[in-house]
């Protein structure tokens, strides 16, 4: 019987060519070849938009997705109690891995030295704009921004934590109104499933969003724009990957699961991340996918979107040793007391900029501020290169928000191991988002 499933399993996948993550790898080198044999049609507006627009059709179904996996988790449960444990769980596991990131940045950072003998001269004014945002970030402004306006303002800015402030307290609400409010719970379920299905038809493009996204990139800053950099570039992917794979790992395999099979199956998520810089161009296709991966609905539903504020390990590995090579670039020493001050700051600024464009730009330069401003100036040598290194971070968040949400509901006792198995196994078609849609 066994061998039956599988022959059926296997006739009922899809052709190769018509599986995503082909077409987005195949997209990403087509769009970098022209980005470096025409670079002058890569930085064409037309071109840049294809990569933008996807990123926009994406954000746009976004918050609706949010407070209606939100609201639908909440008001599902039972026991009121049960939010606020999974909440405190999730919150703990981000602040212990955060921390494991920023002190991995550390380490790596004084180990390897990539700023040491840098001959380049920083340009102040090139970093002023940052400079002048990070300066402005406060913690008492974070916290009252989780508040909006009002609540249609929160959905029409598509800010994450205010639409996730809402939808919590709206699934108490519902949650309290018991059998009254099972029309609207249904409803609230149905409109879910239908931005799912909006989602699965935006995902169509995302070849085309990827190939316009890579060669825009590619002719505007060039192969040669690594330069001297691309010591600091490979430094921070090597960091980004042994942390994915120890650390990470390590959390994984405590859980019961395999680090690389893991990231096989959402190998389609980090491919559309790779193509666009955007760890939120996949974020609606992840939380589904990890519902079909066994996670409790209701613990995607909290932890995902919270991860994205809250649990940054890429951004965190960043400021850490983007520090050090600042710091060493200029021939600043830094102490072991002012790099253990580096860990407190860096784990405070890296939750203060969810949401803002070049967030982890900006938290470098709030981190850099407070603990030795005339570092600040040294970071327009990594200006331009962040772009590269964008990438790293947001692979590096997607892939830590999805173990998150795969150790939490393994923690709260709720990860179906049968559908974990299959789904890592590949036993069903991780990809085939609109089957999983009409078929829940």
């Amino acid at each position: 019987m066994a061998g039956v499933s599988s022959g059926v399993m296997e006739a009922g996948r899809k052709p190769i060519y018509k599986q995503l993550y082909v077409q987005v790898l195949t997209a990403i080198v087509l769009g970098g070849i022209v980005g470096w044999l025409w670079p002058d049609l890569a930085k064409n507006d037309w071109i840049k938009a294809l990569g933008d627009g996807f990123v926009k059709l994406i954000k746009m179904a976004i918050a609706p997705i949010i407070f209606c996996t939100v609201v639908s988790g909440i008001a599902h449960i039972q026991d009121a109690k049960k939010v606020g444990r999974v909440g405190v769980k999730a919150l703990v596991y981000f602040e212990v891995i955060s921390t494991f990131a920023l002190v991995l940045g550390l380490l790596v950072g004084n180990f390897i030295e990539p700023g040491h003998g840098f001959s380049g001269k920083p340009d102040a004014t090139a970093v002023a704009g940052f400079a002048k945002q990070a300066s402005e970030m406060k913690s008492i402004d974070f916290v009252m921004n989780i508040i909006p306006d009002t609540i249609i303002g929160a959905f029409a800015k598509g800010d994450i934590l205010q639409v996730l402030f809402f939808a919590i307290l709206f699934g108490f609400a519902l949650m309290a109104l018991g059998e009254r409010g099972h029309t609207l719970r249904s409803s609230i379920d149905d409109l879910a499933h239908a931005m799912f299905g909006v989602i699965a038809i935006i995902m169509k493009a995302a070849p085309i969003g990827a190939f316009g996204a890579m060669a825009f990139t590619i002719g505007r800053y060039g192969p040669q724009a690594l330069g001297n950099l691309l010591g600091l570039i490979a430094t921070f992917y090597v960091t980004a990957i042994l942390f994915v794979v120890v650390v990470l790992g390590f959390v994984a395999r405590m859980a019961g699961f395999s680090i690389f099979k893991f990231i096989a199956y959402i190998k389609d998520e980090l491919l559309i991340v790779l193509g666009t810089s955007s760890s939120e161009s996949a974020l609606p296709q992840l939380m589904e996918k990890l519902e079909r991966l066994g996670c409790s609905k209701s613990v995607v539903g909290l932890v995902v979107p919270t991860g994205y504020s809250f649990n940054l390990d890429g951004t965190n590995i960043y400021m850490t040793l983007a520090t050090l090579f600042i710091a060493q670039a200029l021939g600043v020493h830094l102490s072991a007391g002012e790099q253990f001050v580096i860990l407190g700051v860096a784990m405070l600024t890296s939750k203060g900029a969810s949401g803002i464009t070049g967030a982890g730009f900006i938290t470098l330069a709030a981190t850099l501020a407070s603990i030795r401003p005339e570092l600040v100036p040294g970071m327009a040598i990594v200006l331009g290169i962040d772009k590269f290194m964008s990438e790293c971070r947001a692979l590096t968040n997607l892939t830590g928000n999805g173990v998150a949400a795969v150790v939490v509901s393994w923690w709260e006792g709720e990860l179906d191991r049968s559908k974990l198995e299959a789904g890592l196994n590949r036993t069903v078609d991780p990809s085939d988002v609109e089957t999983a849609v009409t078929t829940d």
